[in-house]
């Protein structure tokens, strides 16, 4: 086990410690200074700037306020004031999230104490005991965390109790926190409609909530192993599992990406885009180097039954923003000895595609979703065999 960090500050002439608690494994400020309700949007914004961690004493519905007035002071990611006509689209997009990254880090300098209950020992508090032990566990000693991050555990609890409905399973799932909701219904109905290769066997590679390998267990496969390097998805996709009642031929497994043995079928739905991911929800949306995807690719040979498939499920936002080619992905699909079987596209139906304040919005509007059936060359699989 990671050995936790403690950090200290002076208060009231002495020095007091805390645990540092970061989901995303965020370094704490270098820097802590207790402040309170007198403290101004202007003041806090010139002590973000400079790296000083804020620990807020004040009254708690003031901290939020106080974080709504830092964001209108930072960087302003969406919105750049003019569009310089010599850079690029990917030129564009990485300074959107440079901006966006910066706006973040100066946010996350706002911190609230929690203390063992698990209870934010701030006036007007809410109860957060069911958020934040869902979310990070229990609380044995006074607990230093961002405002922001505290907001995202509570906003992922609701999401959590409330659920999401998947019209593609006809049922609700419960995103635990740090999971990406699936919020886009069109690829999982490409999931939903493909023909399927074989009735056997399946593998969800990534499987995050589960959804996908969710899917597939209600069509009838007859067993699913969705796998996931994360513990927190994992548990995620089991609890997904067993309130459906699909338990018995889906399970979740930790495992950073193909499980033992080979299966007709092998899913996988990859982030989108290549990039460093930042934040625990980064994962599912940012690729280094397209790692996931290359590795899904050259694995996949060796995990597919004679005669199956893998099914690719990714957008051409990467293409649109200049991120990645086509020529790219079609390159590493040959080199990975694999070839097209075919192809099933749709168009975005989320309510961002539409949003014409997007910087990006004339890319996202025009991006195309595709489910792409891979198999085993014949050359490839006569050497393999």
């Amino acid at each position: 086990m990671k050995t936790p960090t403690l950090v200290s500050w002076e208060q009231d002439g002495q020095t007091r410690t805390a645990l540092w608690s970061s989901s995303s494994g965020a370094k704490p400020p270098a820097r802590i200074v207790p402040v309170d309700d007198t403290l101004t949007a202007h003041d806090a914004h010139k002590m973000a700037s400079q790296g000083i961690g804020m620990l807020w004493t004040g009254d708690y519905h003031n901290a939020r306020q106080l974080l709504s007035a830092m964001g209108r002071r930072a960087p302003d990611a969406g919105k750049p004031k003019r569009k310089a006509e010599s850079a690029s689209t990917a030129e564009r997009f990485y300074k959107y999230r440079q901006a966006r990254t910066q706006r973040s880090r100066m946010l996350s300098m706002l911190l609230v104490p929690v203390e063992p209950g698990p209870v934010v020992a701030l006036r007007r508090a809410p109860d957060i005991a069911e958020a934040w032990v869902n979310a990070f566990g229990a609380v044995g000693e006074t607990t230093l965390v961002t405002l922001q991050e505290l907001l995202g555990a509570i906003g992922a609890q609701q999401w959590r109790s409330t659920g999401l409905q998947v019209p593609a399973l006809g049922a609700k799932i419960h995103p635990h926190y740090g999971t990406f909701a699936p919020v886009r219904g069109e690829y999982l109905d490409l999931v939903a409609e493909a023909e399927l290769p074989g009735m056997d066997r399946a593998f969800d590679i990534g499987t995050g909530t589960g959804v996908l390998a969710a899917i597939l267990a209600k069509r009838g496969v007859a067993e699913v192993i969705g796998t996931d390097s994360q513990e927190r998805a994992v548990a995620c996709a089991r609890a997904t599992f067993a309130e459906l009642g699909l338990d018995d031929r889906a399970k979740a497994i930790v495992c950073d990406m193909f499980p033992e043995g080979r299966a007709s079928l092998v899913v996988c739905n990859p982030p989108w885009l290549p990039g460093t991911p930042q934040t625990l929800l980064d994962y599912a949306v940012y690729d280094p180097k397209s790692r996931m995807l290359r590795e899904f690719l050259n694995g996949l040979p060796g995990h597919l039954s004679p005669g199956g498939e893998g099914w690719l499920v990714i957008s051409d936002l990467a293409e649109r923003l200049g991120l990645r080619s086509r020529e790219e992905l079609l390159g590493w699909i040959d080199t990975a000895g694999l070839e097209v079987a075919g192809r099933a596209d749709t168009v975005p139906t989320h309510g961002r595609s539409a949003d014409t304040t997007d910087p990006f919005h004339a890319e996202r509007s025009a991006e195309i979703t595709s489910l792409w059936k891979l198999r085993v060359r014949q050359a490839a699989a006569g050497l393999a065999g």
